[in-house]
């Protein structure tokens, strides 16, 4: 199956449906890695802050060599975490990143979240990385405006390292203000996004602005309840969206699974989605999803569950020092 592309205001081609590695472990990634670009995925979504950037390359690298892809169809997203905002650490982060992946580019690099923090050393950094301390009370933020880490990020497009670059959890204010300054287009805007959090006038700017959008958490609380303490507690006090009525009667009716419905409701309105799954049967399932059409009345039934509500929130999840950068 070809996977639709989108393109992106670089010039490139970024395919919609992708395989995203946030929370796959580094003893199972390569091989998770290499069963979906097996499966039919072209596009790789990761993060220096996921810890597994070495083993994903690693599994890309395999289906290379096995001849399953070339290089050139391979799609690679990765993110500059928050330590590395000021320009020198960015430019250094960028290259350890690309040596990390092993594919000699990256094709999408991304600012991961629109707050810089006090840099730390590479080698001292512990997953999840938004605390200073082993004890996870201290969080630490650093004096460093966003134009100097987007700029140190057009510089990792000239030197060649990435070809596209962009943002992720940014707000509209802040796509406004690079757009005072930027040399280089804002590609995408990665977002959580799902019927609960549909947020659609972010969206609307990013297509008046030819952004490409990708979602994460498409299924919203799913990604979540596996995850210890304050971070799982919205996702358990909610419908969970796979058994949500409005969406198992759409899956009824087209003969699809919830799933299906919820990254579809994304894809049919020229939105990219990146879910993971440790199961074959449901890497096929996630990637053809694409084969039905819903009413433009069921994408609106849809977008109504919206509460804005978001899980992915350093305001909340972070009580010693709330980062409120959604506020």
């Amino acid at each position: 199956m070809t996977t639709a592309t989108l393109k992106l205001a670089s010039g490139y081609d970024i395919p919609q449906v992708g395989f995203g590695i946030w929370k796959v472990p580094r003893e199972t990634c390569a091989e998770q890695v290499y069963n979906a670009i097996k499966s039919g995925y072209r596009l790789i979504d990761g993060a220096y802050d996921y810890q597994n950037e070495i083993e994903a390359g690693a599994g890309v690298r395999r289906a290379i060599e096995e001849g399953i892809v070339t290089r050139e169809e391979i799609f690679i997203t990765t993110k500059l975490w928050n330590n590395y905002h000021e320009k020198k650490r960015a430019l250094e982060m960028a290259k350890l990143q690309n040596e990390k992946w092993g594919l000699g580019y990256i094709d999408l690099y991304l600012m991961h979240f629109p707050t810089a923090l006090k840099y730390i050393e590479p080698s001292k950094l512990e997953f999840p990385a938004w605390w200073m301390d082993a004890d996870r009370t201290t969080v630490e933020s650093a004096r460093v405006p966003i134009r100097e880490t987007w700029e140190a990020l057009e510089e990792v497009v000239d030197l060649g390292i990435a070809r596209s670059i962009g943002v992720s959890n940014f707000s509209a204010q802040s796509l406004y203000d690079i757009q005072t300054y930027n040399k280089y287009p804002i590609s995408s805007l990665q977002i959580e996004h799902h019927p609960y959090l549909v947020q659609p006038e972010l969206i609307q700017l990013c297509k008046e602005q030819n952004i490409i959008v990708t979602a994460y958490s498409s299924y919203g609380p799913q990604s979540f309840l596996e995850l210890p303490g304050v971070f799982s507690e919205l996702a358990t006090e909610i419908t969970p969206l796979l058994k949500h009525e409005a969406i198992t009667a759409i899956a009824d009716k087209y003969g699809k699974s919830p799933a299906q419905v919820l990254l579809r409701w994304s894809t049919q309105r020229e939105i990219c989605v990146i879910p993971k799954s440790n199961n074959q049967g449901r890497l096929a399932e996630n990637l053809n999803h694409t084969d039905f059409d819903m009413t433009e009345e069921e994408l609106k039934s849809i977008s109504g569950l919206n509460k804005g509500l978001r899980f992915n929130d350093p305001g909340y999840y972070l009580p010693n020092h709330p980062l409120r950068i959604f506020a």
